[in-house]
């Protein structure tokens, strides 16, 4: 009977002590409020990111606001209007670059918004003072540029490789350039929390066909938080899939390209080091069976054994 009594209490205890771990272990939440790489301005790359349990998002990237938090909403990830969550819940906005289907959703939502800040690496901060936050496109809401400038934003120019606070939040950044073609640059925002990482990339292209070294270094940074269990997932592109040409990838990887970066980022940081990780693949662009057949082209190519997540909007991720 003793013996009965002790199996019915690990029936009922361990499962418990499985979420219960299980939960503990979880460091970051994320709302994809957009996903894709253009045509659907609905769903353009946004990504709000909050240490788990709290309502402090900052976003990375901002594309689409308004219509991915209505996503966010019918799935009851938050509650209320969306000015008033962008308003109250968002502390501000990781831009990885100035073009427009990363930072549309943010100076479309300006006038509704809420004082916050802007992080970027120095090209990108310029090109929001100078083209965006500008009063011959614009009102401008910053507090640099052209006069009258209404400082709802202000602009916090980021340093290579610098580790800072992210204000209003628990989390912290640092940037790393990146190659997005010979006419554009790009950042990956390095997140972190408590010893505990997230690795978000804005466009890139492959170093071989950007005959640089961006990616190569930035491997070599964050091997070592790979190694040591400390990188929770990776958020990288591919924009197209293998049929397009190298000449037509204007800065952006394709499914032989990714899985040939992350080969050598297996390199590095050890040769089983990748497997079951999450990668998380943006910005796929939604023209015909393009999205699908970058999807199989990775699986077909993913000898490393990755976790590979495609993100829907409005739909919580959690790492």
């Amino acid at each position: 009977m003793r013996a009965c009594i002790c199996f019915i209490a690990i029936i009922f205890i361990f499962p418990y002590t499985i979420t219960k771990a299980q939960t503990e272990s979880v460091t970051f939440q994320i709302v994809p409020l957009g996903v894709k790489g253009g045509s659907d301005e609905s769903n353009l790359s946004s990504y709000a990111i909050a240490v788990k349990g709290t309502e402090e998002y900052v976003c990375l990237d901002a594309g689409t606001l308004n219509y991915g938090v209505q996503k966010g909403i019918k799935k009851k990830i938050w509650k209320g209007l969306p000015e008033d969550i962008i308003k109250t819940k968002f502390k501000g906005y990781l831009i990885s670059h100035p073009h427009l289907d990363h930072l549309s959703g943010l100076v479309t939502n300006s006038p509704d918004d809420s004082p916050k800040p802007i992080y970027g690496l120095p090209y990108t901060i310029d090109v929001l003072k100078d083209k965006y936050f500008s009063w011959k496109s614009w009102a401008n809401f910053g507090n640099e540029g052209e006069r009258p400038a209404l400082s709802k934003y202000h602009y916090v120019t980021l340093e290579t490789e610098k580790e800072i606070q992210l204000e209003d939040t628990k989390m912290t950044v640092k940037a790393f350039p990146l190659s997005h073609s010979t006419t554009s640059q790009s950042t990956a925002f390095l997140i972190g929390y408590d010893q505990n990482y997230m690795l978000y990339l804005g466009d890139t292209g492959a170093d071989t066909i950007e005959k640089s070294d961006k990616l190569s270094q930035l491997w070599k940074s964050i091997s070592p938080l790979i190694s040591g269990k400390k990188l929770k997932a990776i958020f990288i592109e591919v924009s197209f899939s293998n049929e397009q040409p190298d000449n037509l990838l204007f800065g952006h990887l394709t499914p032989k390209l990714l899985m040939a970066e992350l080969n050598h980022l297996s390199t590095v940081a050890g040769a089983e080091s990748l497997k079951g990780f999450p990668i998380i693949i943006t910005h796929m662009k939604p023209t015909g069976d393009r999205e699908q057949m970058i999807k199989n082209q990775l699986k077909q190519l993913n000898s490393l054994n990755l976790k590979l997540i495609f993100p829907e909007q409005g739909k919580l991720l959690e790492f």
